[in-house]
């Protein structure tokens, strides 16, 4: 019996690759004053789409299966480090309210679900 659907699947990795990108970024901020550290990042909207074209019976992908790479265009400093914690703030918050979002949108899916379960005891 399957008791996902196809709306909640792409539901938990839109979550998954939120949280990545989340971690992604706790460590760019971390790294803020190690010299040489270089920006790491991922294109969230091709990755997910990616994912969404795998096929249905592959299990999501874990977070260390994306492929980060250091993110092109930033400034160095002197010490070689190029991360910006204005980039990084603002890359925290739009993951953030994408997560937000993933999880509005899968309690709203499970909430279909539990009324179609409920319909038939009434």
């Amino acid at each position: 019996m399957q008791t996902t659907t196809g709306l909640s699947d792409a539901l938990g990795r839109y979550l998954d690759l939120t949280s990545r990108q989340m971690q992604l970024t706790a460590s760019n901020m971390a790294n803020v004053d190690t010299p040489g550290f270089k920006t790491k990042g991922f294109d969230f909207e091709t990755e997910f789409a990616r994912q969404l074209n795998e096929s249905a019976d592959s299990a999501p992908l874990e977070g260390s299966q994306v492929a980060a790479q250091d993110v092109d265009g930033l400034v160095a400093r002197p010490d070689g480090n190029n991360v910006s914690m204005d980039r990084e703030g603002l890359q925290l918050a739009k993951s953030q309210l994408q997560f937000k979002l993933g999880v509005q949108l899968l309690k709203h899916e499970f909430s279909s679900v539990m009324s179609a379960i409920h319909m038939d005891s009434k």
